[in-house]
């Protein structure tokens, strides 16, 4: 993935963030968001605009007190979705489930969304949880469940069927960044193979869903793992293997401030039913549920 230029424009920075360029708009008017003036137009410096956010946690962006109104985390179509269409404010730093754990646990952001499995693979999340947000005023509270397993190209010209077809020769896979959950759920499925990852021919390295399945799609990897909900709109074939459990992390004293109440509510609607359904390898009927949870 080529790296982010040192200067973003409005419209590059929205996407960053996973705002409309009107909220970013809004950010530098009333926050203070960092930005420059070059011939009328505002450029942001990509590391001042994240150390803007993490310093939010202080009470710039998000009140007295409160978090940045950011969630981190896994990148997730469905959260993506329902982030911009319930106009609730919040951006997105999607770095990845163990990137979100840390800025969660160091009060940098609101929430931040995981699926990090356990080593039988039987839950997921709450040994992270209890290793690092004890005492942090966190909860973890359920936003998913996700079916996840091989992206392959249409009609599966190498006929991969299971993990272990990951590691025969002349199979190039598509890869996760370290700390993301899918790649750490794919070491749990390699070792239960009594696989060693270094036997995979590795390709491109994704940060999110989509850019995993493009990378597939495109003919740069035979396969990645990911979710269905990555590999239906570009067509691909999809090996199910595993149902994880998408946990959204949040700060208790941001829970009933507007942007995630707003989110929230909106994911109790029809229209967000529909939407998980449509997207396809989701099922939404344990959201909001309380999976983890620490009196701080």
């Amino acid at each position: 993935m080529p790296a982010a230029p040192a200067r973003l424009t409005v419209a590059e920075v929205a996407r960053h963030l996973r705002l409309t360029p009107r909220k970013v708009y809004d950010l530098v008017s009333r926050k203070g968001l960092p930005h420059a003036r070059a011939g009328g137009k505002l450029l942001f410096d990509l590391a001042a605009v994240e150390a803007w956010l993490a310093r939010a946690s202080g009470g710039t962006a998000g009140g007295a007190g409160l978090p940045a109104p950011t969630l981190g985390g896994s990148h997730d179509p469905l959260l993506e979705w329902a982030v911009r269409e319930s106009r609730c404010g919040l951006a997105l730093l999607t770095q990845g489930s163990g990137d979100g754990l840390e800025r969660l646990a160091r009060g940098e952001v609101c929430g931040a969304l995981m699926h990090l499995p356990s080593a039988d693979l039987a839950d997921f999340n709450r040994a992270e949880a209890d290793a690092r947000l004890k005492g942090r005023g966190v909860a973890l509270v359920e936003w998913a469940r996700r079916e996840q397993g091989l992206l392959l190209p249409p009609g599966n010209p190498k006929g991969i069927r299971k993990v272990a077809d990951l590691a025969r020769r002349g199979v190039t896979v598509a890869m996760r960044q370290p700390g993301a959950g899918s790649a750490a759920l794919l070491e749990r499925l390699l070792a239960r193979e009594g696989i060693d990852p270094r036997r995979l021919r590795a390709g491109p390295t994704a940060m999110t869903e989509g850019d995993l399945a493009l990378a597939v799609r495109s003919g740069e990897a035979d396969a990645g793992l990911g979710a269905r909900a990555a590999a239906q709109p570009l067509g691909l074939a999809f090996v199910p293997l595993v149902v994880e459990r998408l946990d959204l992390g949040v700060s208790r004293a941001a829970w009933f401030e507007p942007p995630l109440q707003a989110l929230f509510n909106f994911a109790r609607t029809r229209s967000f039913a529909a939407h998980a359904k449509a997207l396809g390898g989701y099922d939404v009927a344990g959201l909001g549920r309380v999976t983890w949870n620490d009196p701080g």
